[in-house]
């Protein structure tokens, strides 16, 4: 058997190691039109950064070891141009020498991948203008800023990309300033979750912009000049485009094979394409959203490595099955960590589900241990059957634990009550005897039994001030003058039952504390004595983080911000 692969990376490469390691007597070739086969195209930016010093680590296999190891016989720098689906052969072009051939297959697997979005810009860029996908984009980026010291960048796209590169950029000494055509970062998360970050980017020193798409970048020998719609035009001396990428399939399209979302290949659950002996794997492929079912894009690097290994194996006579993508997916931001997997807010509104949520502020490991910090959760579920569908993490030591967790119990099916049933380990320096995931299923079974009834910081603004309502703040008389929410009366919770003549029955008790938990004891505590009392999901601290970034969002123009 003969099997031709296009494309290394992630799903090629694996597809390669797995077909050799099932099958010793195929024939197996792999082309790629970049210089590197195999390489960690998630640690780039950290290459910039300084952080990964040796440029070696990027690389996990050559050409040399691959064949060393494997047998695979590849063959960088050569192009794939065309596919002759009937005929089984695939046209390439040698970069390196300019030269034509074709090479026949039994079995085909593509892994294209995607390519960066570049704003019509022209191919290649000038020479201050980047974007990051390869190996040799980073080098470039690299050997710029060493050689020639840039004090400014603009950076367009404000999504994984972006980010890593703000950061890494930032440090090594450039002002750095995101443009991005929406009003958050990092679109995974819902914005009162992206709030929790914008704050963090801006305190490490990132002048952040919203709502301005940009449109053009021009450069000269003084530098770039990045144009946006309704704005003036921005300078500095270097730009980089992460506006995000789309699948890369020219190829397949003009191969005849099946297309589906936003023109990516169209697979069945065994990879296989329209045609029944051309696999594809990885970026450039449909999938199947795993909470609703629906075709989606879904470009990370952990899926795409089960799809190589999943194709590999049905090439090779195996029945594995592909069973969908859940997005789950972490980001450091400078010392902070986001995280998320499934659905959020808006992928559920426009999936039609009739969700609730939930928002927690728990520390990382025990209270009494030093060194613990609060992560910010929010969590999605489905009414009435408390189905999980997705949850949002920003915090710092602890996040990434905890999303493995909840994406897990999500694809295996259980609801988010039963999530307090978790037998998960513990000890004083890594998490509390009631882990912050156990604590989720407490909030939802709290909900389902109606001991728990929530409201929401978005709601806050249209409750009544005309004493229709009370609205009580539980926290302490020092954390109310620090700030509070107007119309909030105080009344701290320890002194709370001795108070309660001086509440009115009859009417809801709307209650916040700092985090949502001492305003919970609160509304039991009110509950019991005859009230009709909700709690402040989150508390006053997602209350204030998401108006504070609604304030900041609004003033971030890009007025005044010429180099």
């Amino acid at each position: 058997m003969k099997v031709v692969i296009v494309g290394g990376v992630a799903g090629g490469a694996t597809a390669a190691a797995r077909l050799r390691r099932l099958d010793e007597a195929a024939q197996i070739i792999v082309f790629e039109r970049t210089g590197f086969v195999s390489y960690a195209n998630c640690g780039l930016p950290y290459y910039v950064g300084g952080v990964i010093e040796d440029e070696a680590e990027l690389t996990l296999q050559t050409p040399e070891s691959f064949r060393a190891r494997f047998n695979v016989d590849v063959r960088v720098h050569h192009e794939v141009t065309a596919i002759d689906p009937k005929g089984k052969s695939v046209t390439v072009r040698n970069l390196e020498t300019g030269k034509t051939f074709t090479e026949t297959y039994d079995k085909l697997v593509l892994s294209p991948g995607a390519r960066p979005v570049r704003l019509g810009l022209p191919d290649p860029l000038p020479e201050r203008v980047f974007t990051l996908r390869t190996v040799e984009d980073t080098l470039r980026i690299y050997e710029y800023v060493r050689k020639n010291d840039p004090g400014s960048v603009v950076i367009a796209g404000g999504g994984y990309i972006g980010l890593e590169l703000a950061e890494n950029l930032l440090r090594q000494g450039l002002q750095v300033t995101l443009v991005q055509r929406g009003h958050q970062l990092l679109t995974p998360l819902d914005a009162d979750m992206a709030a929790f970050v914008h704050a963090h980017m801006r305190r490490a020193g990132v002048r952040l912009l919203f709502g301005h798409a940009v449109q053009d970048v021009s450069a000269d020998a003084n530098g770039v000049r990045v144009l946006s719609d309704n704005a003036p035009p921005l300078s500095a001396d270097m730009a980089v485009i992460a506006v995000g990428v789309e699948p890369d399939t020219k190829l397949a399209a003009e191969a005849g094979l099946a297309l589906g979302e936003k023109g990516s290949i169209v697979v069945d659950a065994h990879m296989r394409t329209s045609e029944p002996d051309i696999y594809a794997v990885g970026d450039a492929v449909q999938v199947k959203n795993g909470v609703t079912g629906e075709a989606a894009c879904i470009p990370l690097a952990g899926p795409a490595n089960r799809q190589g290994r999943i194709a590999a194996d049905n090439i090779c006579g195996g029945n594995s099955v592909y069973r969908g993508s859940f997005g789950s997916s972490v980001v450091q931001v400078f010392d902070m960590t986001a995280a998320s997997t499934g659905l959020n807010a808006r992928a559920a509104k426009a999936a039609g589900i009739n969700y609730d949520r939930m928002y927690l502020a728990p520390m990382n490991h025990a209270s009494y241990y030093p060194g613990g910090k609060v992560m910010s959760m929010k969590v999605l579920f489905e009414k009435g059957t408390y189905r999980l569908l997705g949850a949002q993490i920003v915090g710092f030591d602890g996040v990434d634990k905890r999303i493995d967790v909840l994406a897990t119990a999500m694809q295996a099916g259980l609801t988010v009550r039963q999530l307090k049933d978790l037998d998960l380990a513990y000890a004083p320096p890594y998490a509390s005897a009631k882990d912050p995931v156990n604590l989720v299923g407490y909030i939802a079974d709290n909900i389902a039994s109606g001991k728990l009834q929530q409201f929401f910081w978005d709601e806050v603004e249209a409750l009544p001030r005309d004493g229709s309502v009370t609205l009580l703040d539980v926290r302490t008389p020092g954390e109310y003058a620090r700030g509070h929410i107007e119309g909030f009366r105080n009344i701290e919770l320890d002194t709370l039952r001795d108070r309660l003549a001086e509440l009115p029955k009859g009417k809801p008790i709307y209650v916040h504390c700092q985090s949502g938990l001492r305003s919970y004891v609160a509304c039991r505590i009110l509950s019991q004595n005859g009230f009709d009392c909700f709690n402040l999901s989150g508390g006053y601290r997602q209350y204030a983080a998401a108006m504070a970034e609604r304030e900041a969002a609004a003033e971030a123009t890009l007025c005044g911000m010429e180099k």
